[in-house]
């Protein structure tokens, strides 16, 4: 069934993410804290753009926001310009930005109080999941909410799963940025290793691909390491801002995360070098320092 969308927050996954919802029939009201971000959605049709927050979400059965961090979720949901002052009773937010589990319980003990309901959903599967579909949703709140969301999410991802209560599907998202900051240090690590031991690159990534090495990072980042083409997908600051909720969490909870904490801190060392708008594959840019080697 068509729903009226409020979608906040237009950036490089959000754009796209609108566009589908559009494609799939939905009335997509798109509104982005910068200006120039509503082309691709004023294009797709059954859009309009919002030139407010309130404009965006006041008809809206659905209100999805895809934004950095925690400060900009709260910053659109709370105060007299914010979505739980504007939106109707009733309605449905859904939070697919990347956040600490924390704010988003908040958000949703917030939200009830004004007779609305709250879906954390991040996703996974970056810039290319959401242009062609393909996220992977993980989806935290009321069972019978998720079921209401499912036509919402069905236009936006494949694989899409309700985790648990508020929250939970933030912590999954954490634990999916853990795997994959440790995976891609893994690869970059093996790329150093194999080229500097005179390997043939291309075919060594081949058949380790082919094997219980192989992964969907080393499939997806392949042409990254190869190339040296860190044209982002996912930025390393955003990962290193992911890493930096997966460390807090883990503190609050009492979980011990040995390779964690390291690849914290090798991502962190990689945006203070100055790669936080690269690729998250430029991890490879740090084992590379470390190991005195040039990629040539």
């Amino acid at each position: 069934m068509s729903k009226t969308i409020g979608f906040i927050g237009l950036g490089t996954m959000g754009s796209p993410m609108a566009v589908n919802l559009a494609k799939a029939g939905h009335t997509v009201h798109g509104w982005n804290r910068s200006d120039g971000r509503s082309g691709p959605l004023l294009a797709a049709g059954r859009r309009a753009a919002a030139a407010s927050i309130r404009e965006a979400v006041r008809e809206a059965d659905v209100v999805i926001t895809m934004l950095p961090d925690s400060p900009q979720v709260e910053e659109v949901s709370y105060g007299s310009d914010g979505i739980l002052a504007h939106a109707r009773r009733g309605a449905l937010v859904i939070d697919m930005s990347t956040i600490a589990p924390q704010t988003s319980t908040e958000l949703a003990r917030k939200a009830a109080e004004q007779g609305i309901r709250v879906l954390d959903a991040p996703v996974a599967g970056g810039e290319a999941g959401a242009i062609d579909g393909l996220l992977s949703i993980m989806v935290g709140g009321e069972a019978a909410d998720f079921e209401e969301a499912k036509p919402v999410f069905e236009a936006l991802g494949r694989t899409i799963v309700h985790c648990g209560p508020h929250g939970i599907g933030q912590t999954v998202k954490a634990a999916n940025q853990l795997i994959l900051a440790v995976n891609i240090q893994a690869c970059a690590e093996a790329v150093v290793f194999l080229e500097k031991s005179g390997v043939k690159l291309e075919a060594a990534l081949d058949v380790l691909g082919g094997g219980l090495a192989g992964s969907h990072v080393l499939t997806r980042k392949k042409n990254n390491f190869l190339r040296r083409d860190y044209t982002p997908s996912f930025t390393m600051g955003l990962h290193s801002k992911d890493m930096g909720i997966v460390s807090d969490t883990a503190r609050a909870i009492g979980a011990v995360l040995p390779l964690g904490s390291i690849a914290a801190q090798l991502i962190g060392s990689a945006v203070a070098r100055g790669d936080a708008d690269l690729d998250h594959s430029a991890l490879l840019r740090g084992v590379e320092l470390l190991s005195g080697y040039d990629g040539q």
